[in-house]
């Protein structure tokens, strides 16, 4: 084992304890070594939190290694993941969470390896299922505009949300990066905002109608929303905290259902939204995959396909010959 592995790990008291700071250590190396997002690091420590909670459940209830605790994750086999996604299987658990977890089972066993705590992969041979992929809702412009213009009053929260909204549609930025941004990552004068991902950074523009949403809530909201004048962030809950990405869908799904929309609406449907229109009005693949911030050009490419089903659908309805 590595040294600087060792040194994390000193001071172990416990079978559980050893085996939740192992998961700890692996999140530090994916953040510090692969420059992972807060969400997928965050998905992996769940996932391999749960896979450690079900091989201790199964080997106490003397299912597993012929009734004898399991101490470390190096005892667990291939057999025994195998058993663990027939498990989420029979939860119901959907292909897309089976699948997260497989890959962060790979990653995390292969870390091990190069570690020198164990000689194989136990992860190696597990196959992801079958993914459907839906494609991503959208919403038309009439629909983008009913539901920007629902929050309407000059009330804190509504120009507060007003701004969340004009600002997300506006960049397409997603949820996690909007709830960050700090006071200094905005310039309205030449309006950009600078978004960060992990170690990732980009600039995207916004323009008029989002500018001005935003000069209406610092100049008329945010200074009665936030009493403490230290804080940096941008947006805040109605008690000066750091917003929840739950609280924000929350905040899209009402507007969403006072617009007609129904409460399916998500924060997403802005993002998915925002890249539909600007390839449908003539933007160019690469720099709207730039904006979106999107490592494979093939994740872009989904809504030039959504585009032009769109126009399709429109062409069909309004031709008088078809």
């Amino acid at each position: 084992m590595k040294g600087h592995l060792t040194a994390f790990l000193q001071g172990d008291t416990g079978v559980g304890f050893y085996m939740r700071k192992l998961i700890d250590a692996f999140i530090s190396y994916m953040h510090e070594q692969r420059q992972t997002s807060e969400n997928t690091e965050a998905a992996y420590a769940r996932d391999l939190r749960k896979l450690m909670e079900y091989v201790q459940q199964e080997s106490d209830q003397g299912t597993m290694n012929e009734g004898h605790a399991v101490t470390s994750f190096a005892q667990v086999s291939a057999e025994q993941l195998q058993a663990y996604i027939l498990e989420l299987e029979a939860q119901g658990r959907k292909a897309a969470t089976i699948s997260r977890f497989i890959a962060s089972a790979k990653a995390f066993f292969a870390w091990q390896v190069t570690e020198g705590m164990r000689g194989d992969n136990p992860a190696k041979g597990l196959k992801a299922p079958k993914i459907d992929k839906k494609p991503p809702e959208i919403l038309s412009e009439e629909e983008i505009k009913r539901l920007l213009d629902q929050p309407a009053s000059h009330a804190p929260k509504e120009l507060r949300d007003k701004a969340m909204m004009e600002l997300l549609y506006a960049t397409g930025i997603r949820v996690s990066e909007l709830i960050s941004l700090e006071l200094s990552d905005v310039n309205l004068q030449l309006e950009y905002v600078t978004c960060r991902d992990g170690h990732k950074e980009r600039t995207v523009p916004f323009g008029d109608t989002a500018r001005q949403a935003l000069e209406l809530y610092l100049e008329k909201s945010r200074p009665r929303l936030v009493e403490d004048e230290s804080s940096r962030l941008l947006f805040t809950n109605c008690s000066g905290e750091p917003m929840s990405r739950q609280g924000f869908w929350k905040i899209v799904k009402y507007y969403g259902k006072q617009a007609g929309l129904g409460s399916d609406i998500t924060p997403h449907t802005l993002r998915h939204s925002f890249a539909a229109h600007l390839l449908g009005n003539g933007a160019d693949l690469k720099s709207v995959q730039e904006l979106m911030g999107h490592s494979d050009i093939s994740t872009t490419q989904v809504y030039m396909q959504l585009s032009d089903r769109k126009i399709r659908e429109v062409y069909k309805k309004a031709h008088p010959r078809v």
